[in-house]
Order: C-alpha cells, then structure tokens, then sequence
C-alpha cells in the first residue's frame, strides 16, 4: 500500500559512486551496442537525494557540482520518476532535492546512480520491492548504468549493463578516487576505439573474483583485468594519463586504473591511513583535482 504523503516525512537516501574495477569491452553487436563485462563496485563518497512526498514532481539541486549537472528538467532523476509512473498506475510522487557532490561525466555513474536513488525513494514510498520487475524495467530504460545503481552493491555486470551477476563479497577496498577536471562522453571513447558493429574481441575470460575474501587474493586478480576504454579516454582527454601516472608513483598505491570511461581514476591501497595520505598530497600538489579517499564495497 503507498504511504500517505501528509504523513510521510521527507525520505533520504544517498546515491553512491560506481566505480568499474574492471571494464572488458567484449565486442559490439550488430545494432551497434558494445557488449561489456565489467566488476563494479560502490564508494563512500555520493550525492544526496531527498524526497517530499507531493502531487507534483519536480527537482532541485545544489552541491558543489550541481551547475555542471545542467537543465534539472532533463535530469535522469525525473527521467527515471517518470519512467516508474509510465509501469505504475498511481505511482505517488513527489519533490526531489539533489545535493551534487560527485563530478560530472566523469565515469563515476554520478546520474545512472541519481536515477537510482530516486527508483528506491519512490519504492519506498510506494510499498515497492526493489526487485519489483516494473522498477528494474524503469531502471533498464533510464540507462545502461541505472540497473547495477539500484541495489548499489559489488557484482559483476555484462551486456549493456542488464545482464547482472550476483552480489558478492568483496573486502573493504580502500581507495582515492581522481577526478582532472574535465568531463569525458562515453560516446567519443567508443567512437575514438571504432570498433566496427558485429566485431568481437579475443581478449579471454575476466578473472573469477567470486571467492577472493582478502585484499591479498582480490589484487592479483584484479591486476589480470583492465579498463579497455583507458587507452581511448586517454586520448581525448590526455590529464587522465597524467592522474594514472601519479597514483602509480604514489607510496602505497598498489593499482592505479580509470573507472568507467573517464575521466576519473581510481588508486587502491592497503589501508585507510595511507589512501588518506594519498589524497592529502594529490589534493596539495594538484589544486585543481577532486581527490577524494573512501572505501569501495
């Protein structure tokens, strides 16, 4: 049964980072779509959404990143509301507040993760299960990254992004994530790899990370993968080689990759205290770089 929106307070819910430890392009398919594997999993750091319960639906944003998101009336957080109420007859909606702390078309998954958050305040508002298919429909057709943002958690994710594995158990990674200030397209990097529709890739199986319980086992594995779009990212925005090369260099970092396509890289370390150390001197001797140190799960 839906809530009664005049006894409902304000629901609240963050909406975290994705971050793609791996990212495999396995080829592209003929309608053109690059079929993917890839280990994602989610950072401490994330926007905020907020929902007041209403008869009409509208968003508004502040946060130090809000004016790059752009025009709040093509935001994915009212494009997913109404795709949930095109499968929900009387679906309650409602006003949405977005705090934007994440950078922008930075591969972060910043608005597939947006939407997502709001697919799970309007469940809760309504009495949906997170499972419900009519939800996950609405996900799938907001964005490819909306469906794996829903539950937020470690799994493996292929397709297109609608192919999702089980969750799994990763340990506690601790990380700094980089971002060099400037926004990459997802589709100028494909565009910049030319992949040609109906080719697919020989680069071999993505290791199996299903039972690595320890950083120690996780890590080499990890190592064995890589993020295809890296090279193509690179490129069109030539700071993210620059931001790979520093963490390399940096004490401590023990796998320095880009995340999605770009352009924010990410940095793995053996604990809390020397990824916090890390983002301290990136944040020092880069002015200009979002650095940030947390925890991916």
């Amino acid at each position: 049964m839906a809530a009664d929106p005049a006894r409902t307070p304000a629901l609240v819910t963050r909406a975290p980072a994705k971050v793609n430890l791996t990212l495999h392009i396995r080829g592209r398919r003929a309608d053109g779509y690059h079929d993917l594997e890839s280990l994602v999993c989610f950072a401490g750091v994330a926007d905020t959404l907020r929902l007041v319960p209403g008869d009409t639906l509208s968003l508004t944003l502040d946060g130090p990143t809000a004016i790059a998101a752009g025009d709040s009336e093509d935001n994915l957080v009212l494009r997913a509301a109404r795709h949930l109420g095109e499968r929900v007859p009387g679906l309650q909606l409602g006003a949405f507040h977005l705090t934007k702390r994440l950078p922008v078309a930075a591969g972060v998954g910043g608005g597939s993760s947006d939407a997502a958050a709001a697919l799970r305040l309007l469940a809760q508002l309504n009495g949906l299960s997170l499972d419900d298919p009519r939800l996950m429909d609405a996900a799938r057709a907001s964005g490819a990254d909306v469906p794996v943002c829903v539950l937020a958690q470690a799994r493996m994710m292929a397709g297109i992004g609608d192919d999702l594995g089980p969750l799994l158990k990763l340990p506690p990674l601790f990380a700094v994530l980089v971002n060099p200030g400037v926004a990459v397209e997802t589709r100028l990097v494909f565009s910049q790899i030319g992949l040609a529709p109906g080719t697919m890739g020989h680069a071999g199986k993505h290791p199996d990370v299903s039972k690595a319980a320890e950083f120690t086992a996780l890590l080499p594995l990890l190592r064995k993968g890589r993020n295809d779009m890296e090279d193509a990212a690179s490129v069109i925005a030539p700071s993210i080689a620059q931001v790979l090369g520093v963490l390399a260099v940096t004490p401590g970092c023990r796998l320095a990759r880009m995340s999605g396509s770009g352009a924010t890289c990410f940095g793995l370390f053996e604990n809390c205290r020397s990824a916090a150390r890390a983002a301290k001197v990136l944040r020092r001797d880069h002015p200009g770089w979002w650095a940030k140190a947390t925890v991916l799960r």
